[in-house]
């Protein structure tokens, strides 16, 4: 059976991600302009636009669209902002923030995510993103951002990337205890942050965030 992406898409957009609350009229453009089926893996294209997470290797998924539509909007991407992306995964964020933003840097300890988003920017003509392989509790930005992204679940306390934030930068977070995780955003003003719950959703820990073993006797 032959799929029609384009309608496929459309339907995403206005059946799924507007009535989530997904407004923003940057973020619905993108996400219909952004060829999500070439980010999913190829055995999974026909479920590309599913209101379901899709798996990718090494025991990560791609988030549910949803989840990417509230995520974007979140954040207020401006086109001079420069963002930083924690979790490449399949590449289709980092796609959307490359639409929205000036800049993206984004990061993945998995060296095959990174080489395959790499490709899918080139063939796409993206020439405003840096994609490296890099395990976010072993590395350091040098810089700040506008805008950042953490697309894994964290148990421990998100805070530690506020140093990365610009004085009104904001940062988009997945917080808490699987299967019950609280999505955050947290805004720097000056040396204090802002932190404003946005919904409820559950996804896989970064590596080296998972929570710590429980044991009940």
């Amino acid at each position: 059976m032959t799929i029609d992406f384009q309608q496929a898409r459309f339907a995403m957009v206005e059946q799924q991600v507007r009535p989530w609350e997904v407004l923003d009229p940057r973020v619905l453009e993108t996400l219909m302009s952004v060829r999500r089926e070439d980010f999913v893996p190829p055995r999974h294209r026909k479920l590309a636009f599913a209101d379901l997470p899709l798996p990718l290797e090494h025991g990560e998924v791609m988030m549910k669209p949803v989840v990417e539509g509230r995520m974007l909007q979140a954040m207020a991407i401006t086109p001079g902002d420069d963002v930083l992306e924690v979790g490449t995964g399949s590449g289709f964020v980092t796609a959307c923030l490359a639409a929205l933003s000036r800049d993206v840097t984004s990061i993945d300890r998995h060296a095959d995510f990174v080489e395959r988003t790499r490709a899918r920017l080139l063939a796409e003509s993206v020439t405003n993103v840096r994609v490296e392989v890099a395990d976010v509790f072993a590395w350091t930005p040098g810089r700040q951002f506008d805008a950042i992204c953490i697309t894994g679940a964290v148990a421990t306390d998100p805070d530690r990337f506020g140093a990365w934030l610009k004085p009104g930068g904001r940062l988009f977070v997945i917080h808490g205890r699987s299967p019950v995780q609280e999505a955050l955003l947290i805004t720097r003003h000056g040396d204090s942050f802002h932190r404003e719950s946005l919904f409820e959703t559950d996804v896989p820990y970064l590596h080296g965030a998972e929570p710590a073993a429980q044991f009940t006797l």
